[in-house]
């Protein structure tokens, strides 16, 4: 379950991700083109990495552990690149957004990699 729902968000944020890079490209504007890259990265291509795991390995993907890892990923995959964009847009002033998002998505990261080292073996 929460590896279809990685999936899905995540072409959800690649969709988003690549209608901002043709925007920025039509606009030869690409000063968020840090956080376009975060987006697409963090976003969408990790989210739908753990989710393909999630359903490679269907028992890691029905731990309570799997759906927190999933849920804070999803939310730091979002945070992360909108605080860099308003970072990009606002300056300094709100850094605390991105910051938040990546350590977020670092938590998440090893909430993963505890998920893996675990159910590796069973594969």
């Amino acid at each position: 379950m929460i590896g279809s729902l990685m999936m899905c968000v995540s072409v959800v944020i690649l969709l988003i991700g690549m209608l901002a890079g043709i925007a920025m490209g039509i606009t030869q504007n690409f000063a968020l083109a840090p956080a376009h890259a975060h987006l697409n990265l963090v976003g969408g291509v990790l989210l739908f990495l753990f989710g393909l795991y999630y359903r490679l390995v269907p028992g890691a993907g029905t731990t309570t552990l799997a759906k927190v890892q999933g849920s804070l990923h999803i939310a730091g995959g979002i945070l992360f690149p909108l605080g860099v964009a308003a970072v990009l847009l606002k300056g300094p002033s709100v850094e605390a957004a991105p910051i938040a998002g990546s350590l977020i998505v670092v938590a998440a990261m090893v909430l993963f990699a505890v998920t893996v080292f675990r159910t590796a073996r069973t594969t």
